[in-house]
């Protein structure tokens, strides 16, 4: 095995397994026993297609090697213990009746889970649960759907429950909105769960099929977490969404044919028509617009193993984030602007929901160290310190170990 690759395949189970040993450390220590269940769901890295899924379009993604460790056993009470590893807050509720609070809010996203399998089957006695990942919130990897994966896979075991991965990732969707406040769509919960090691995950968000699309494994990610915190609770991803919906609605009443979402709208049809429109609702839907051709030319690029065309993709779609959507922010400009010059870079983008986070770049195993130390320094030379890097691999998906 080549050192590059070798260094990677270190990196990736390192970063996976020492978690894993801490957590259930610290489960022993605090509960006295071991866990009778861990389960483990990666984060996710979007490639291409932001902010399509609640537009019906597709999205191309993969699951990761970082992730969330989520041990539980079962009490023979009726209370629910719940520990934040990192932090070692514990909260305690009736798991019957799992309700959302202002306090510890970590602890929604867990519970909101919770609430969505209530609805199905009454607890028939309570838990003690910790988890912990090594996902860095706010870095755009989707930390709060890796622990709601987590923590769903372990009660489903727990509690002897029927849920397949479809259904789960609409609880965990469903949590978010009912108990983080945030109007996600499906992408992040998807990713986690139908990951596939050297694929992208290729979801369809009207058919709700998910397929694997291989990439070579000699392509691996780089993640680049620029540390500003994105805070999509402040109405900025909401507000994206409703002008995504009042676009619709223009164009369902200016088409010959049925418009049920964006995805039905061709980049034909906006430009034709997009000046009939509000100006800020015109450069909004032409993002989702865009991405989603973006993702089908993608898919064809993969498969003839057209790398370079599919990264020249990746920075059309970031133009269009900072343009149109308005959801990047000066240090991911930054951070991409640079590896369009850095030897190695097939292409870059912001990943997840923007405004702050991480920018994903697209290089080779071989390339991977350089082209790192090189974005760190424009980064530092820009904003006086070093962004955050981690080596990315397409990963399987959400599972109970």
């Amino acid at each position: 095995m080549k050192a590059a690759e070798s260094g990677i395949q270190e990196y990736k189970m390192n970063a996976v397994i020492n978690v894993k040993d801490v957590l259930l450390k610290k489960y022993a220590e605090k509960f006295g026993r071991d866990p009778e269940i861990v389960a483990y769901a990666p984060g996710r890295v979007e490639i291409l297609g932001n902010h399509t899924d609640y537009n019906e379009g597709c999205v191309l993604s993969a699951a990761i090697n970082f992730g969330t460790y989520f041990a539980i056993s079962a009490r023979t009470d009726g209370e629910a213990h719940l520990i934040a590893g990192d932090i070692m807050q514990e909260v305690v509720f009736d798991p019957a009746r799992p309700e959302a609070t202002k306090e510890n809010m970590w602890a929604n996203y867990v519970k909101g889970v919770l609430a969505g399998l209530v609805a199905k089957s009454k607890p028939s006695h309570g838990f003690d649960a910790m988890f912990l990942g090594n996902l860095p919130l706010g870095s755009g990897l989707s930390s709060s759907a890796a622990l709601e994966v987590s923590s769903g896979l372990a009660f489903v075991k727990l509690y002897g429950m029927e849920v397949d991965k479809l259904e789960l990732a609409r609880i965990g969707q469903k949590a978010e909105h009912e108990f983080a406040g945030v109007k996600t769509g499906l992408l992040d919960q998807v990713s986690s769960l139908y990951g596939k090691e050297y694929s992208l995950v290729w979801s369809d968000f009207r058919t709700y099929e998910f397929k694997s699309v291989k990439i070579s494994p000699d392509v691996c990610f780089l993640l680049c977490n620029t540390n500003v915190r994105h805070a999509l609770v402040d109405g900025a991803y909401n507000e994206r969404r409703e002008r995504c919906d009042q676009a619709t609605m223009f164009f369902a009443n200016t088409l010959d044919k049925p418009v049920k979402a964006l995805r039905d709208v061709t980049w034909e049809d906006w430009i034709e028509h997009h000046d009939k429109m509000d100006e800020l609702t015109a450069r909004r839907s032409a993002h989702p617009i865009g991405e989603n051709e973006r993702v089908l030319s993608g898919i064809e690029m993969l498969r003839n193993n057209d790398l370079t065309g599919f990264g020249r993709l990746m920075f059309e779609s970031h133009e269009s984030s900072r343009v149109n959507f308005e959801n990047s922010c000066p240090e991911l400009d930054t951070l991409v602007a640079g590896a369009q010059a850095v030897p190695g870079v097939l292409g870059a983008r912001l990943s997840g929901g923007g405004f702050g986070g991480s920018a994903v770049v697209m290089t080779t195993k071989r390339d991977v160290d350089a082209v790192s130390t090189t974005l760190r320094n424009i980064y530092a030379n820009k904003y006086g310190a070093r962004c955050d890097t981690r080596i990315i691999t397409c990963s399987d998906g959400a599972r109970v170990l």
